[in-house]
């Protein structure tokens, strides 16, 4: 029979000096939602004069983004509750859900309204344009507002990738915050829709020849159906669970390793549960000269060290077990492969 030996409350971790509540990602989307609120009425009496398929792609584009950052504000709070009975690991998944969502409202609401408006101008016959200065003042000021959260978002960013010692681009591809990301990526391609938005109105006003318009507005479906893409799968990803960070899988496989109660590090698990959350489950051979009574003394202390060591450590498990069992040996070569089984194995051995 095997026992698991389980210590320690339950309690939400983060990177020194964050809040609790995503203060920094709060803030984040509060100043895109009150960009995107104000620039979708905007474009929407733009749209309304000019009659433009791509002006009014980018109204449905505002108009998304804008409901996009009332449901990231949704995830930030419900992800911050409490664990309780009902969620013993907390409620961090709830942000990669509301996020995923939100992603995929990007898609459906944008990119297909966007489509239809510019295969709805092509097909048609209309070759008037009006409206052309009033829409190139309203995309003017929507570019320097959407600058502006844009800025934001990229400073976040950049602190957090500082923070992780992790290049931009790295750390957009491996974060487990998406809400930041999310904000980063529907501003950076909001800036890009507004510069196709400009080209479609001149162009039809320059040649009186309504297909650019249609097709600016083709561009801008495409444009958001690539960033829902995107998004919806590094949210895909978190909601099916996903390993912790390998520089902070390896760190903690060192120090389990090295910990001299431990004779062997035999298996090490890990998942994220949340934004800066993770749960790490691992299987130890302990000293040979420890008692029942040392080993629980053994695995309490170190839980708690763990938690102090890692600050994205939420829960540990730690189970006892014999390190040359064979069953258990094929199990983690199995799962991890035999060069990776190789380095859990190695982590500890060989000392005295």
């Amino acid at each position: 029979m095997r026992v698991t030996l389980a210590s320690g409350s339950v309690r939400p971790v983060s990177e020194p000096g964050e809040p609790q509540d995503g203060g920094e990602s709060t803030l984040t989307v509060l100043v895109a939602l009150g960009a995107n609120a104000a620039i979708a009425v905007a474009k929407g009496v733009a749209a309304f004069v000019s009659g433009s398929a791509s002006m009014a792609a980018e109204t449905a584009h505002s108009v998304v983004d804008t409901a996009n950052e009332a449901i990231l504000l949704v995830a930030l709070r419900r992800s911050a509750r409490a664990p309780d009975r009902h969620r013993p690991f907390g409620y961090g998944p709830e942000r990669f859900f509301w996020s995923f969502v939100a992603a995929v409202s990007i898609f459906v609401s944008g990119a297909v309204f966007a489509a239809m408006e510019g295969l709805r101008t092509i097909l048609s016959d209309e070759q008037e344009s009006v409206g052309a200065v009033l829409s190139s003042i309203v995309l003017g000021v929507s570019f320097v507002l959407e600058g502006v959260s844009w800025v934001r978002a990229t400073q976040q960013i950049r602190a957090d990738a500082r923070a992780h010692r992790l290049p931009l681009l790295e750390f957009l591809r491996t974060t487990d915050d998406p809400t930041a990301k999310t904000v980063f990526y529907e501003d950076s391609a909001a800036l890009v829709g507004l510069v196709l938005a400009f080209a479609g109105v001149w162009l039809h006003q320059l040649t009186g020849s309504a297909l650019y318009d249609g097709v600016a507005s083709l561009l801008i479906a495409a444009l958001l159906a690539m960033v829902a893409y995107l998004l919806a799968r590094t949210n895909k990803d978190l909601l099916v669970g996903s390993q912790a960070d390998p520089r902070l899988v390896r760190a903690i496989a060192d120090w389990l390793g090295a910990r001299p109660e431990v004779d062997a590090l035999v298996d090490l698990m890990t998942q994220r549960i949340g934004t800066d959350r993770v749960l790490v489950c691992a299987r130890l051979d302990f000293k040979d000269q420890l008692g029942a009574h040392d080993v629980e003394l053994a695995a309490l202390s170190m839980d708690r060290a763990l938690r102090e060591e890692f600050s994205d450590v939420a829960e540990v498990f730690l189970e006892p077990v014999p390190r040359h069992d064979e069953r258990l040996r094929a199990e983690v070569r199995t799962r991890y492969g035999d060069r990776i089984a190789a380095v859990i194995e190695g982590a500890g051995s060989g000392r005295g």
